[in-house]
Order: structure tokens, then C-alpha cells, then sequence
């Protein structure tokens, strides 16, 4: 059975940081790439950054510089680090595995997500 649990979200101040963890378990870690979308309040989930299981990694243009996703195949665990925050990165935050073609596809399951609220 495959899960994935998020956490790691909360309250933070604008220029702030967060990292966010995603623990998953029931699938083969190491040979799917990881994905890392938020869903804003009234709007569509998006594709925040993903990374390949090789390592090489892909961001949205509005989080380059400023967010870094990693993994840790010994753990089976994927990461977002969230640094100088704004109040448009506030949304609930979700990971998921995926296989890739020309773009990266995740899987069916999501798990419950983590809440990032932005705001002073």
C-alpha cells in the first residue's frame, strides 16, 4: 500500500524559511522521480519542482533561487527547503512519485498535504 506523508508546513513570516518532509513507503523509492505541488486557496494544484532519481532537479520560475528539492533514497524520503517566503507561496503543499516522458506524471496517490501559510 502506498503512502506519503507530508509535513513540515506551518506558520511562518515573509522571508522566512521551512523545509518540508515527505515520507513515503509501498513503492520502490529509489527508481521514481519525486514531485513537490502546492494548491492555493480557490486554485488548481501545480507542479512546484520535481527531481529525477539521478538527482537532476526542475522548478517552477517563481521558486528558482529560493526553494531546493532533494531526496534521500536510504530513507525513502523527499525534501523541500523553502527559503525567503512570500505570502504567494502560502498553500497546502504535496508530494508524489512519478515516472516521466516529455513531463513528469505522478502517480494516483496524494497524501493529506501540509499547510504553508505566509503572512505577518
Amino acid at each position: 500500500q502506498v503512502q506519503l506523508v507530508e509535513s513540515g508546513g506551518g506558520l511562518v513570516q515573509p522571508g522566512g524559511s521551512l523545509r518540508l518532509s515527505c515520507i513515503t513507503s509501498g513503492f520502490d523509492f529509489s527508481i521514481f522521480g519525486m514531485g513537490w505541488y502546492r494548491q492555493a486557496p480557490g486554485k488548481e494544484r501545480d507542479l512546484v519542482a520535481h527531481i529525477r532519481p539521478t538527482g537532476n532537479t526542475w522548478y517552477i520560475e517563481s521558486v528558482k533561487g529560493r526553494f531546493t528539492i532533494s531526496r534521500d533514497n536510504t530513507k525513502n524520503t523527499a525534501y523541500l527547503q523553502m527559503n525567503s517566503l512570500k505570502p504567494e507561496d502560502t498553500a497546502v503543499y504535496y508530494c508524489n512519485f512519478g515516472y516521466y516522458t516529455r513531463t513528469f506524471n505522478p502517480s494516483n496517490n496524494w497524501g493529506q498535504g501540509t499547510l504553508v501559510t505566509v503572512s505577518s
